[in-house]
């Protein structure tokens, strides 16, 4: 399969912005080698990631885009939807000219990635999917039960995440409550709700990865993986949903032994 342009040469982090489904989306692009996406999870900015970025750019071009409403990249107006960045995320590889781009997604960045491959397959070379559910039935039952609350209960995010928006946020340090509610009302419409057999359409061979004690069970870890015709399960122990910041040299030396095979 073709693999785009901008594989050659080292890229060193910098930040850019590039207009994606008429949103302006900040990115940075780090090390060399075939191009990778790296989508990050809800409500944070890239520095989340940062170190698992690194890892990965030992061996490919690792783009980091900000989902609209997300670090750098401004809110639109109107409801979030994993569909919606989805959408954004097509629009983003196109614009940069990639033809075909390895994925890695963590939490709402999984689901993106995943309705990515099977919205537009000719995009997505190989996938990883970090610590999230295709649905509901996936999630720990005392996840669940928090998910029917009207707003999201107060302590359920880390305090980094508020301060690292208002550092960053084009939007202002104010905009944070309402990017917050826009996140609970996409997770309380029941987003993601994928039935297991459309996973079948999932041609890009797929690593599902979670920690051991995820908000994923592992029983639906492997179903995924069932369901998609090339995949394989790696449950990273002593880890929780935080899995990519906690243990980032593991993820990043997993996935780059899963992307050699592929």
């Amino acid at each position: 399969m073709t693999i785009g342009q901008h594989t050659t040469g080292t890229h060193h982090a910098g930040g850019s912005y590039v207009d994606a489904n008429g949103v302006r989306t900040y990115y940075d692009v780090e090390g060399s080698g075939e191009p990778l996406i790296l989508l990050h999870g809800g409500l944070c900015a890239i520095e989340t990631i940062a170190a698992l970025g690194a890892g990965l750019a030992e061996r490919y071009t690792v783009y980091r885009p900000e989902r609209r409403g997300h670090g750098r990249t401004p809110d639109v107006d109107g409801a979030f939807s994993y569909g919606l960045f989805a959408d954004d995320t097509i629009a983003f590889v196109e614009a940069l000219g990639l033809e075909s781009v390895h994925v890695v997604g963590f939490s709402d960045g999984a689901t993106v990635g995943l309705l990515t491959a099977l919205r537009r397959p000719d995009l997505v070379r190989s996938l990883v999917h970090i610590g999230q559910q295709a649905n509901a039935s996936g999630i720990r039952a005392e996840f669940r039960e928090v998910m029917k609350l009207d707003a999201m209960p107060q302590g359920m995010l880390p305090p980094m995440l508020r301060d690292l928006y208002a550092s960053v946020s084009p939007d202002g340090p104010d905009h944070w409550d309402a990017i917050v509610e826009k996140e609970w009302q996409m997770i309380k419409s029941g987003e993601p709700d994928l039935d297991l057999s459309e996973l079948a359409n999932v041609q890009a061979p797929t690593l599902v990865m979670l920690g051991d004690n995820d908000m994923v069970t592992e029983a639906h870890a492997a179903d995924m993986a069932n369901a998609i015709p090339t995949s394989k399960v790696v449950v990273v122990p002593d880890a929780t949903h935080g899995l990519p910041m906690e243990k980032p040299e593991i993820v990043a030396r997993a996935v780059i032994d899963f992307l050699s095979e592929d």
